[in-house]
């Protein structure tokens, strides 16, 4: 039996049948998470059937970076997507902002090697969307996962479960007792992106700071776009979500899962994982599409 089928979008549950692009452009700038170095991005309507892709406008004959699967290349704390020697790193929020409210086409224009991090969620990126509207565009085809996928490590796991409606559930177990274990879930039919995901903030541990900067990571990490927890707590609260940290790794994996283009039709379970595992699993079903 095959891993995946595929359906006209009128058929599946919750989906729209049609591809939307952006109404007009956001432009946003700021500094990257892990370079530290200030990049504007201009996200520009795209035609039906397009995908989602980034331009490197700050190199010789602006280089074109698709928004794929295969276009990955493993990184620590971040998802980076490479064409020859054009890179662009930390793509999940602005990937994840596009795909949770509908976007399927999309010209990313960048000036520089990061996406900015803003305020470390996919708030600013999603209500900039949400302001400038969507097209509407040609019918697209949704994919539904017809038998279990999944990628493990350890006690670490990231899940495709055949289901009538997307889905996407997360769990994160951390010692730090203001963390500790965590779950969510969410189903785009029956919540909105833009309130219950896209404000959740990326977060760290302030015991691993110092070691993530002396490897050349999070140069431009700070309390401002952030969330920091440490042995006695928070460093910088309030916390926007009780759960805040788990709402984030979700958003995270709805971001690697985008690289597919259209999301699959399944229930995506995952605990304790990573960018890595989660762009193993989409390149395990990418496989079978």
């Amino acid at each position: 039996m095959e891993a995946v089928s595929s359906q006209s979008g009128a058929e599946a549950h919750g989906v729209s049948p049609l591809q939307h692009t952006l109404a007009g452009e956001v432009t946003r700038s700021g500094i990257g998470l892990h370079s530290g170095t200030s990049t504007q991005v201009t996200i520009r309507p795209a035609a039906a059937g397009e995908g989602r892709y980034f331009v490197r406008v700050d190199l010789p004959d602006a280089p074109v970076i698709s928004a794929q699967i295969e276009a990955v290349n493993p990184t620590m704390l971040s998802t980076e997507l490479v064409n020859g020697d054009a890179k662009v790193r930390t793509v999940e929020h602005l990937l994840a902002s596009l795909a949770g409210l509908g976007v399927d086409n999309a010209r990313i224009e960048i000036d520089g090697a990061e996406v900015p991090l803003l305020d470390g969620s996919a708030h600013e990126w999603a209500m900039a969307i949400a302001d400038v509207g969507l097209v509407s565009q040609s019918a697209r085809v949704t994919r539904s996962i017809l038998e279990p996928i999944w990628i493990y490590e350890g006690d670490a796991f990231v899940a495709a479960i055949p289901a009538p409606a997307l889905r996407f559930s997360y769990g994160i177990d951390f010692e730090l007792a203001e963390i500790g274990n965590q779950w969510h879930s969410w189903s785009p039919d029956q919540d909105s992106f833009l309130t219950e995901i896209a404000l959740a903030r990326t977060f760290g541990l302030a015991h691993q700071i110092d070691q993530l900067r002396s490897s050349g990571l999070i140069k431009g990490g700070s309390l401002k776009n952030a969330l920091v927890c440490g042995d006695d707590g928070w460093l910088n609260p309030p916390l926007r979500f009780s759960n805040e940290p788990v709402r984030h790794k979700l958003l995270d994996l709805v971001g690697d899962l985008s690289l597919l283009g259209a999301i699959p039709i399944a229930h995506f379970l995952a605990y304790k994982a990573s960018h890595r595992l989660h762009t193993q699993l989409a390149q395990k079903i990418s496989l079978t599409l």
